[in-house]
Parts: C-alpha cells; structure tokens; sequence
C-alpha cells in the first residue's frame, strides 16, 4: 500500500523525536492505524486497554497520565456507530463520550503533557452546510438528527481544547476526519458504519446466492470516505506541524453517492444480483463533504484509491474468521 504523501519541512515542529506518545483507543479502527504510524516512525507509543484502564474514570486516568508522563496524548477513543446505533442509544453516545473526554484532557493538562490531539468527527458540522465544509461553518445550523448526542459530544471536546489552549496556553489541537475504513473497522451490522455494512452484506448476499439485496435509504446522499491509514498519516503530520485554535479536516476531498459506493463494493465482493433500496429508511445528511486545503497546506495528500482500500480491507475482514 503506497504511504501518505506529506512534507513536514514546511512547519516547525511541535512534537520531539522519539516521543513518548500515549494513542488513547488503541484497539479502534482509528487508534490502532495511528499507534502503527506513530511506531513506525520511531515513537514509543504507549497503550492501555479498557479492561486495565476506563477512560470514563476520572480519577484512574488522572493517575495514569500523572505516572506515566507522555510527551503527547493522541485521544481517538470514542462510543461510536452508524445511524442505528446512535438513533437507537443516544444518552451511551453523549455520556460516554463526555466522560472520555473530560477525563483524558483534563489529566493530560494536570499532568503536564505539552502536546494532545482531539479527534472529532464531520458530523459536528450543521445537516446543510455549504459544501464543501470548511471548518468555520461549525455552529452555524442545525445537526443531523440521526446522531446529534454523538455530534455535541464532539462539539463539547472542541471546545474544551480550545478552552485550555485559551486559559492555560496549552499546546493541544483538534481534528474532523471524514467518514473512515480500513483493517481493523466494525462489521457489526448492528453498530457499524455504512461501508464495512454494506461489504459484509453484499459479501453474505452473495455467499446465500441471493438475487435481490435490499439496501437503507435512497442511494442519493454523497459522502467521502478516507483510509485510516491516510488518517493516521494526516495526525502525524498535525502532531509536527499544526498549533492553532480551530479545529483542521480530514478527509480526501472527494465524494461519491451511497448508491456508487453500493455498486463499488458489489464490483468488488463479485455480488451480481439486483439492488432494491428501502426509502422508507432514513438517509441522513444529503451531503458531507470537507475542505481539506487547511491540511493539505501542511503538506499532505492521500494515498488510497478507494477502490484499492475497499478491496484491501474486504481481504482483510475475510481473514477474521
């Protein structure tokens, strides 16, 4: 897989060689790519599993960060879904979120960590904002209902970095990524997102020998996907390069409708039958898509087709038994 592009001698930078990182969510779909990415580059990550430490406790994580002593907290874990889970458990995705939050930032400050990113989520920016979204359109309308406790829970961790960046001078920041993929993602179809939901439907689909496959919603709205690994990529160079109050975006700065991506995922999966959508099902967002010049200012591009990263991370989810 061909690496991210990104050229960091363009900023100075803010994170020390070898640093001493600890990637909060390291078992995640975004915590695990960026600890690889952080490692490879020569980092000591550090790590912690909720069993050995629950981020919604204040206290143990003020303790941990107090010992532990990190040059630079990376905070990717989050309660997260597709629109049925957060239609379905709205107080989990608020609450939990909050609680992470809360007591992962403000351990780090009390234990004097210099360097923390926040990782948000586009669906912070209001149902109809112009696109592409630019990262100033936050708080300007209204949220997509489907997942508005995840969307303020996120809004809340903005703030907050702002918040001590503003009162304490901290040197933390906070990023948007788009809707993401790769090894490593939720194929739940309970609580996953909609691409590795619609590989493993087309893949079961096809295994049944079904003839007809009946997706969610119209197959018009338009959403951007990007490879975690793309992601992980972008952090690092946000780490090294970007000290600034607003947040910055993440995303590939291209878009595609669900029902493109629908067709995508059954070229790849070999699916042949007929595809049937369900209007009477929710859509969402008519349309999400970010503008990227902000990072790609720093020097970053992405490197994934999304054709190649559908087809890799079908690959890999097949080596999951």
């Amino acid at each position: 897989m061909t690496e991210s592009t990104t050229d960091v001698t363009r900023a100075p930078s803010y994170l020390p060689d070898r640093a001493r990182i600890f990637v909060a969510g390291h078992r995640g779909l975004v915590g695990s790519a960026i600890a690889r990415r952080l490692a490879g580059e020569g980092h000591e990550v550090i790590t912690r599993s909720r069993a050995e430490l629950d981020l919604r406790d204040a206290a143990r994580t003020a303790a941990f960060l107090a010992d532990t002593r990190p040059d630079a907290v990376v905070l990717a874990a989050a309660k997260v879904g597709g629109i049925m889970a957060n239609s379905t458990y709205p107080v989990q995705f608020l609450e939990e979120n909050l609680q992470i939050q809360l007591s992962v930032v403000a351990g780090a400050h009390a234990a004097g960590v210099g360097r923390l990113l926040f990782l948000g989520s586009s669906c912070i920016y209001p149902r109809l904002a112009l696109q592409p979204i630019t990262e100033d359109a936050l708080l300007t309308g209204p949220l997509e209902p489907t997942n508005e406790a995840y969307a303020l829970a996120k809004i809340a961790g903005i703030v907050q970095v702002r918040s001590y960046r503003k009162q304490y001078g901290a040197a933390y920041i906070s990023a948007m990524p788009t809707n993401l993929y790769g090894p490593g993602d939720n194929f739940d179809l309970e609580t996953s997102h909609v691409l590795p939901a619609l590989i493993r439907r087309f893949h079961e689909a096809r295994e049944e020998g079904r003839e007809e496959l009946t997706l969610w919603g119209s197959g018009t709205p338009r959403r951007e996907f990007l490879h975690v690994d793309d992601l992980a990529a972008a952090c690092a160079v946000l780490l090294r390069s970007y000290d600034g109050d607003e947040p910055v975006n993440i995303g590939c700065g291209e878009d595609l409708s669900i029902r493109e991506l629908a067709e995508m995922i059954a070229e790849v999966t070999r699916y042949r039958g007929r595809l049937d959508w369900d209007t009477s099902k929710p859509d969402g967002t008519p349309r999400k898509l970010l503008d990227v010049s902000r990072l790609t200012g720093l020097g970053w591009k992405p490197a994934v087709p999304l054709r190649d990263g559908i087809a890799s991370t079908y690959a890999w989810w097949r080596t999951q038994g």
